[in-house]
């Protein structure tokens, strides 16, 4: 779909992690396609440098990037950030409309949850911080969306899950649980905003090399066995993601919803 433009001149995607892997490429493809971008990250200083190269990046596209460095998980920065988004919406005659939004949330605990001593299991702390931010901040991000009638009639909320939502990995456990919780929050939200005309659904990505995956002990197992089972024999790439997501953005697609989408070359259908 390069070149092609599928949105107007207002529309915006909201990207919740749009500094990496996924969000990176889903922010890039979507203002290829045409579409403004909203970005929120959590990035040091030592990284910050990526997120303002995807910035460049979508501005030289001709399109407008407004993204905010702050922990997505944080109810005060949320509103701080859903302000700042609509004062920019409201900024332009025409109003700009937000049209998609991707929770792409990479930040979890991975421990055990049996281990020789209480300080190498996991915590409850740790394990509550995991959920929060990868699967119920979804939850929340939406009321506050559509609470503000920012997300209307016609919008489209994408989830990053994964295999691992039904499949079992040392040290994966808190990780696994966050992403059948968000699967289980996109229907219950695809449910309650049908009747608004806004559709939800999960993306399941094959296993693919980005900074959260090598973040996993035994990432390198991982991607041996996908390059193996995968069809393709390779792996997925974050840009296969995004490509698919961005065809998923188009209008004829409004009755799919509460679905997990496999985005993996065939990767989960081979045994």
């Amino acid at each position: 779909m390069e070149g092609q433009r599928l949105f107007g001149e207002n529309d915006w995607a909201l990207i919740l992690g749009a500094s990496s892997g996924f969000g990176e490429a889903t922010s890039l493809a979507l203002a290829q396609a045409g579409m403004n971008i909203f970005g929120v990250h959590l990035d040091r200083k030592s990284t910050l440098p990526n997120a303002e190269r995807i910035v460049s990046q979508i501005k030289a596209m001709g399109r407008e990037a407004l993204f905010l460095n702050m922990n997505a998980a944080d109810p005060a920065k949320r509103a701080e950030a859903l302000a700042k988004i609509e004062a920019r919406l409201q900024a332009t005659t025409p109003p700009g409309e937000l049209k998609v939004l991707l929770h792409s949330l990479a930040f979890g605990t991975l421990k055990p949850f049996i281990a020789d001593t209480p300080n190498e299991e996991i915590t409850p702390a740790q394990m509550n911080m995991t959920l929060d931010v990868m699967a119920h901040s979804l939850v929340y991000w939406v009321q506050d969306l559509v609470r503000r009638k920012l997300l209307r009639r016609g919008g489209k909320v994408f989830a990053m899950t994964s295999a691992g939502g039904q499949r079992v990995w040392p040290m994966y456990g808190a990780v696994s649980a966050a992403k059948a919780a968000l699967e289980s929050h996109v229907r219950q939200l695809a449910l309650e905003l049908a009747p608004l005309g806004i559709t939800v659904n999960a993306v399941r990505a094959g296993v693919t090399d980005t900074p959260a995956l090598r973040k996993i002990p035994g990432h390198e197992k991982m991607i041996t066995v996908a390059q193996e089972r995968n069809p393709g024999k390779r792996l997925t790439t974050p840009q296969d993601v995004a490509a698919g997501i961005v065809a998923l953005c188009h209008p004829g697609t409004y009755w799919m919803t509460g679905n997990v989408i496999g985005i993996d070359g065939g990767e989960d259908i081979v045994g």
